[in-house]
C-alpha cells in the first residue's frame, strides 16, 4: 500500500463504537469546555464589590457556588452538543468537538448533561440557599430554551447570553445575602452585552463574503447594527460604573478615594477591549482578556485600586 493510500485509509477508518473509558471521560470533560470556566469567576463579583468575601463562610459558599454554576454550564454544553451533533459534523471546526467526532456517544452526552442539570440545583438547595437553587434552575431552563429556539430570534439571542453573565454576577451576592446595587447590575449587564455583541460583530466581519455562518442569526445582523449595540453597551457600562462608584453607599474610608480612582482603570479597560472589537478580533473574549498584556496590566491596576477601596481600613 502506498503512503498516500495508507494516509487515506487512516483518515477514513471508522471510529470505535465504544470509546475507551479514559478517552470517554476526557471527551466529556472537553465537551464541558474547561476553558470557559473562567467566566464563572464572576460569581465572586457581588461579594468582592461589597467587600464581604474574606470570611470563612463567604469563601466556602462562593467555592460551592462556583462549582455548582460550572456544573450547570457543563450540563448546557453537553446537552447542546448532543442536540446539535449533525450540524456540528457539517461545520469546519465544530466537527472536532468530542460529540460530533464520535469520542462521546450522543446518549452518553445526554445522560451526563441531564444528570448534571438535575444534581446542580438539588445540591444548591441542600448546600446553599433555595434562592441559589432557583437561580441555577432558571439558568438551565433559559439556556435550554436558547438552544431549542431563542437563538433563532433576533436581539433575544443577545439578551439571553447577556442574562447568563448577569446571573453569574448575581448568584454570589444572593448566596451571601448581599443587597445588589442597581448600578452594579447595570454595569455588569451592559458590560456583558458589550462583550457579547463585540463577539458577534467580530464573527460577522470574519464571515463577511463567506458561505455559511457560524451562528444561525449571524447573516441576519448587519455589522453596522452590531457595532451600534457594542458601542451603546460600552457607553452605558461606563456610565453605570461611574454612578456606582459615586453612589451614597460608596463613601471611602481610606487615605484616597480608591473606588472613584478605579474609574480611570475601568474606562481604560473598556477602551482597550474596544480596540479588538473595532478590529473584529474579539471573537474569543477569554483569549483577548488572557493574552493581551496591556489589558491584563490595566485589569491588575483596577483590581489593586478596587481592592484598596474595599479593604477594611
Amino acid at each position: 500500500m502506498t503512503e498516500t493510500a495508507q494516509l487515506e485509509h487512516r483518515t477514513h477508518s471508522p471510529r470505535p463504537e465504544h470509546p475507551a473509558p479514559g478517552g470517554l471521560l476526557r471527551g466529556i470533560v472537553r465537551t464541558a469546555r474547561p476553558r470557559q470556566w473562567v467566566k464563572n469567576v464572576l460569581v465572586v463579583a457581588a461579594p468582592v464589590a461589597a467587600g464581604q468575601f474574606l470570611s470563612v463562610h463567604a469563601v466556602v459558599q462562593l467555592s460551592l457556588v462556583f462549582v455548582l454554576f460550572t456544573a450547570s454550564a457543563a450540563a448546557v454544553y453537553l446537552l447542546n452538543d448532543a442536540r446539535d451533533v449533525e450540524a456540528d459534523r457539517a461545520h469546519p471546526t465544530k466537527c472536532r468537538r468530542p460529540v460530533a467526532a464520535g469520542d462521546v456517544p450522543v446518549p452518553v452526552a445526554y445522560a451526563a448533561g441531564g444528570a448534571l442539570a438535575v444534581v446542580a440545583p438539588l445540591a444548591a438547595a441542600w448546600l446553599t440557599t433555595p434562592a441559589v437553587a432557583g437561580l441555577l434552575a432558571a439558568y438551565l431552563v433559559m439556556q435550554w430554551a436558547y438552544s431549542v429556539s431563542l437563538k433563532h430570534v433576533l436581539v433575544v439571542d443577545l439578551v439571553v447570553v447577556t442574562t447568563g453573565f448577569l446571573m453569574r454576577a448575581m448568584i454570589g451576592g444572593i448566596a451571601l445575602g448581599i443587597p445588589l446595587s442597581r448600578w452594579f447590575l447595570i454595569t455588569t449587564g451592559f458590560g456583558a452585552l458589550f462583550m457579547v455583541s463585540a463577539k458577534r460583530y467580530s464573527e460577522a466581519l470574519q464571515m463577511a463574503g463567506k458561505a455559511g455562518a457560524t451562528r444561525a442569526l449571524l447573516s441576519e445582523y448587519t455589522t453596522g447594527y452590531l457595532r451600534f449595540v457594542w458601542q451603546l453597551a460600552a457607553s452605558v457600562a461606563v456610565l453605570g460604573y461611574c454612578m456606582w462608584t459615586l453612589e451614597d453607599g460608596a463613601a471611602h474610608t481610606g487615605v484616597l478615594p480608591w473606588r472613584q480612582l478605579s474609574m480611570a482603570a475601568f474606562i481604560l479597560a473598556v477602551l482597550r477591549y474596544a480596540v479588538f472589537a473595532d478590529r473584529g478580533t474579539a471573537g474569543e473574549p477569554e483569549e483577548v482578556v488572557l493574552r493581551d498584556r496591556a489589558l491584563a496590566l490595566i485589569g491588575l491596576a483596577w483590581l489593586v485600586l478596587y481592592g484598596l477601596a474595599v479593604a477594611p481600613w
